[in-house]
């Protein structure tokens, strides 16, 4: 019943703002849109595979919710100069259901032919392909590498960027620069899974290049996370502070703002028939905190063979160290002590995945992917895993990625 209300919840968005669009006549407004319809499922009841965020993943039993999402975008041009975006996407994330956020909202105003403002909301360029992670027909794979992706906590940023293109012969450079402040929540999975709202002010670059079938693109991005929700780290902190290890305390919390920052580089190439996609990133904490330093890289390979491109990738992130150095004196109390080096260490995975694309009709693909999942430390990226989890699962998906 879920998945029949699902596709019927789609085709009638669709079928509406095409009608929409149709009949208002203004060559000024546009109207899009994209969509995925998935379903995957696991080898095992004994963890979850979850896209980044999410509240619910997939186990021995088919579902819906991993990789199915609707997003609807509505651009009016009020000059030469002046437009507005207006985005939202619904999908499962920090909800067991599906809910709708709004991930794209801004005016641009256009300077001149190489350079424009925005000021609203946007997606933090954290990334190789943040812009349109969520767009699966955009992307070759069923779904971003959760490896690499899964390294931010925050995706938009409500502030003001400035966009510059340029073309150097035949190479054309597109720089961004941004400053704002991201608002959202933040799934926590430990104690069965709970919420957190998070306010973090945000600043960064990122800097693309594109010639010919080739592209590479460098981000930098700073935020500035708080979060006072966190409820198994705040019962340590408060534990901590009452047996008088209140430096520790301070330094694990999240309660005041922590700077973390995240640099990547990513280049994409599509010649002739070979597509290439790879990416390295690294999550590095410029303030004492609970959240540990990751590095995390993927490649993926394909070869399109008329409309179907067969690939395959391999994604895996690890531990990079720690910014909280834990006293000496801790050690008098090892289960505290136990728990709070535990709590240092960052969860690892590695995946190996093998997929096929086939474009069967005009704007649409079908998808189908097998993900194994290796977890070698705190269950990686897996959910509501028993303690030590290391067995490896096997992720089946099949989806069909539209846009309109």
């Amino acid at each position: 019943m879920k998945k029949q209300l699902l596709v019927a919840s789609v085709l009638a968005a669709v079928g509406l703002m095409q009608a929409q669009a149709a009949t208002l006549g203004d060559d000024k407004l546009s109207i899009s849109g994209f969509g995925t319809l998935g379903v995957a499922k696991s080898n095992t009841d004994d963890a979850q595979f979850a896209r980044y965020n999410q509240a619910v993943g997939v186990a021995d039993s088919p579902r819906i919710g991993l990789d199915s999402n609707l997003g609807l975008q509505a651009s009016y041009q009020f000059s030469d100069q002046l437009s507005g975006t207006m985005q939202v996407l619904t999908r499962k994330n920090t909800s067991p259901q599906f809910t709708t956020d709004l991930t794209w909202a801004f005016l641009k105003y256009k300077i001149n032919d190489e350079t424009s403002v925005r000021l609203g909301r946007v997606v933090l360029p954290a990334f190789l392909i943040s812009d349109y992670q969520n767009v699966g027909y955009a992307n070759t794979m069923m779904r971003p590498p959760i490896e690499m992706y899964g390294q931010a906590p925050i995706e938009n940023v409500d502030g003001v960027d400035v966009n510059w293109q340029h073309g150097f012969g035949d190479t054309n450079v597109t720089v961004q620069a941004f400053v704002g402040k991201s608002r959202g929540k933040l799934f926590i999975p430990t104690g069965g899974g709970i919420v957190a709202k998070h306010q973090s002010p945000a600043a960064g670059f990122s800097i693309s290049a594109e010639r010919g079938p080739f592209t590479v693109r460098f981000g930098h991005v700073q935020g500035k996370i708080q979060s006072d929700g966190i409820v198994p780290i705040n019962t340590l902190t408060n534990t901590l502070n009452g047996i008088g290890f209140t430096q520790l305390a301070d330094d694990l919390t999240l309660k005041e703002r922590k700077r973390i920052a995240f640099t990547s580089l990513g280049l994409t190439m599509d010649w002739n028939n070979i597509v290439l996609q790879a990416e390295y990133a690294q999550r590095r904490a410029k303030q004492a905190v609970y959240i540990p330093d990751t590095n995390a890289w993927y490649v993926m390979g394909g070869y399109r063979i008329g409309k179907v491109l067969p690939y395959f990738a391999h994604a895996q992130y690890k531990d990079a160290g720690s910014s909280v150095n834990v006293p000496a004196a801790l050690a008098a109390v090892p289960p505290l002590n136990a728990t709070v080096r535990g709590l240092l260490l960052s969860p690892e995975q590695s995946s190996n995945l093998v997929g096929v694309r086939w474009d069967f009709a005009k704007s649409m693909a079908l998808k189908v992917q097998v993900d194994r999942v290796k977890p070698k430390t705190k269950g990686g990226s897996l959910i509501f895993t028993p303690t030590s989890f290391k067995d490896s699962v096997t992720v089946v998906g099949a989806a069909v990625d539209f846009v309109f």
